[in-house]
């Protein structure tokens, strides 16, 4: 008899594994591993779109190992669990007078997932969660935990920094932060072409900054943020999703008119006012997505971006008109870890998105190949097509990552079928 069906947050990947535990302890949780049916796999919130949790072993839940264990003022560090929530995690470090560097729009997603698929934020300067971490508790594929730090395992650090939960489970994390800080955000509307022409220069120009490129209107929402001492200000209404409504009303009703329908956008983003608010970080960085999509994320060499997006915004419109989503455009700093996305290149990520209610195979497998012909590498948890072959000629250290999962996992009880391709542990 299996237990609850599992989904992912959109609903396109489904699993029918023969238990969902929520262990209370790393002990309970060290059994699990050591005696549950396998392949076992950890989930978070579930805002992954590959199929990296699908099992049909043991899918745990570390809800319960979660919350901030601890915080060291004078390193300005914390020791957290690997289930908490990053929106909990924020509002935790705030009231102990420290901070994130930096965050991603969303902030659903467990810590530990976060840092198993490289999530990061944006900003020329700035890395992704990954970067934060100072040490790590992990429970290997036979059931021991084990404990690295950056002072004394820094080449291991490396190697799991970026894990997929392929690698070990983790239970905690200790991570640099920084003190508690007040961010100024605005945004403003340009044309694509403005946009494109001065894209280093505009991403370069403020701390953390991104670009949505809305399909059909020729222009780009650009929002910018840097650290300020500035007192809050009031902030403006969050108008991001009745803008998605009002696109994909669009969407259904001029597919077949884009003159129209570009006419329309446009008209409304002229009528658009700009934001210029200050508020604490927390605030800042994140959004609230109630709109529910499939996501395809890569991350390219930081001067191919703008070509690889002009040939996508091409793509789009010559032969998808029913995407409406905004496709988003960021920065990431380049780092040492093995298998993350941006080993050793400034990066622009650049990410594209469908509702989730529509197939969007077809859109994804038309847009893959440009990103793959300017050098991009998918984001773990965001969908693509590649397998070992094609990802061990994009990571230099992929060969020395794989030896150390085998180290730490020798008896594969965190490999799937999918997770075996992925990798190339057949």
């Amino acid at each position: 008899m299996t237990a609850e069906q599992w989904s992912n947050w959109s609903g396109y990947v489904k699993a029918n594994p023969a238990l969902r535990p929520i262990p209370e302890s790393a002990e309970e949780l060290q059994a699990i591993v050591r005696t549950a049916p396998g392949p076992v796999r950890v989930a978070g919130a579930g805002h992954s779109f590959t199929p990296l949790v699908q099992t049909t072993g043991t899918i745990v839940s570390l809800d319960r190992i979660s919350g901030l264990k601890s915080h060291d003022t004078e390193k300005c560090q914390a020791t957290v669990g690997a289930g908490m929530r990053l929106g909990e995690l924020t509002r935790a470090l705030q009231g102990v007078g420290q901070a994130l560097a930096n965050m991603a729009d969303i902030d659903k997603q467990s810590i530990g997932g976060a840092l198993g698929t490289a999530t990061h934020g944006t900003g020329s300067t700035l890395g992704a969660y990954h970067t934060l971490v100072d040490r790590v508790a992990l429970i290997d594929g036979r059931g021991g935990l084990q404990t690295y730090t950056r002072t004394a395992h820094e080449e291991m650090l490396q190697a799991i920094g970026v894990s997929l939960g392929a690698f070990g489970i983790f239970t905690e994390v200790v991570i640099n932060n920084r003190p508690s800080y007040r961010m100024r955000k605005r945004r403003f509307v340009l044309p694509i072409e403005d946009m494109l022409s001065n894209f280093q220069d505009m991403m370069q120009a403020y701390r953390s900054a991104e670009f949505y490129f809305i399909p059909f209107s020729g222009h780009a929402m650009f929002l910018a943020s840097d650290i300020t001492d500035e007192p809050i200000t009031a902030r403006p209404p969050d108008d991001a999703e009745e803008g998605l409504g009002t696109l994909r009303v669009l969407r259904n009703t001029l597919k077949w008119l884009p003159w129209a329908r570009r006419a329309l956008i446009r008209n409304a983003l002229r009528k658009l006012p700009r934001e210029d608010f200050v508020e604490d970080w927390l605030e800042v960085y994140t959004s609230d997505r109630q709109t529910r999509f499939n996501e395809m994320e890569y991350h390219l060499p930081l001067e191919e971006g703008p070509k690889a997006l002009t040939e996508i915004i091409q793509l789009t419109e010559k032969h998808f008109p029913e995407v409406y989503f905004p496709m988003e455009v960021r920065t990431v700093a380049a780092d040492d870890v093995w298998l993350s996305p941006f080993y050793r290149r400034r990066t622009c990520s650049i990410a594209i998105h469908y509702d989730a209610q529509e197939d969007p195979s077809a859109f994804f497998k038309a847009a893959e190949p440009v990103f793959r012909r300017y050098g991009g590498r998918p984001h773990w948890g965001k969908m693509h097509s590649l397998t070992s072959v094609d990802l061990s000629r994009l990571y230099p250290r992929w060969k020395d990552a794989m030896e150390a999962r085998h180290e730490i996992d020798p008896d594969k009880r965190f490999v799937t079928p999918y997770v075996s391709r992925l990798l190339g542990l057949e």
